[in-house]
């Protein structure tokens, strides 16, 4: 059904550049974790729920204002469910545990539901708490992205706090200066892309 002309959400973003600045701040605290594995971790969610949108539809998107990914009603029922988040993260948290030991799988277990709770911050009430919305109960979601200059800030302070903490972690622990410049550039690069779009 068509949504009458004057009642159009407002704008939101994907946050992306949010969930990868907190890889690069848990990578400050923690060294031995890989930062490409923290990376991924805070995008599981996310590929798993990509990869069932392209596999027959098994979560998809409800665009409600005719523009981009913050501005629909997301469907990813098993992903993005409480228990759904927390299963997907318990399942990384044990392959990282038995590739890099007891710690780093549990700080990547705890990065893949970072994305789960940021998403909770931002999202309209499309997030359920049983996989497949098992019992119908009430979907969650504070929808900071109703507030796009919120949404903004928000990601903004994300950014620069996981950007600081890297570049001072990379200098404690001899990374290549350039590198870690490289890191938090891009950090800001696609804080500045997802902004834009």
């Amino acid at each position: 059904m068509a949504r009458p002309p004057g009642d159009r959400p407002p704008e939101g973003r994907a946050m992306m550049a949010g969930h990868f600045a907190l890889a690069a701040a848990v990578k400050a605290g923690q060294p031995r974790t890989p930062l490409w594995a923290l990376m991924l971790a805070t995008q599981l969610l996310d590929v798993i729920f990509v990869i069932l949108f392209l596999a027959g539809g098994v979560e998809g998107l409800t665009d409600v204002t005719g523009g981009s990914y913050g501005e629909a009603l997301i469907h990813a029922y098993w992903t993005h469910s409480l228990i759904g988040a927390l299963g997907i993260a318990a399942a990384a948290a044990g392959v990282a545990g038995w590739r890099w030991g007891r710690r780093p799988g549990l700080v990547i277990g705890a990065t893949v539901f970072s994305h789960w709770l940021l998403d909770l911050l931002v999202h309209r009430a499309d997030l359920p708490i049983l996989p497949g919305n098992a019992g119908d109960l009430p979907l969650l979601g504070l929808g900071l992205w109703r507030t796009p200059w919120a949404s903004a800030a928000v990601e903004l302070a994300l950014v620069l706090t996981g950007a600081v903490l890297y570049l001072r972690s990379a200098r404690r622990h001899g990374v290549d200066r350039r590198w870690a410049f490289t890191t938090a550039a891009l950090l800001l690069l696609i804080l500045a892309v997802d902004v834009a779009s």
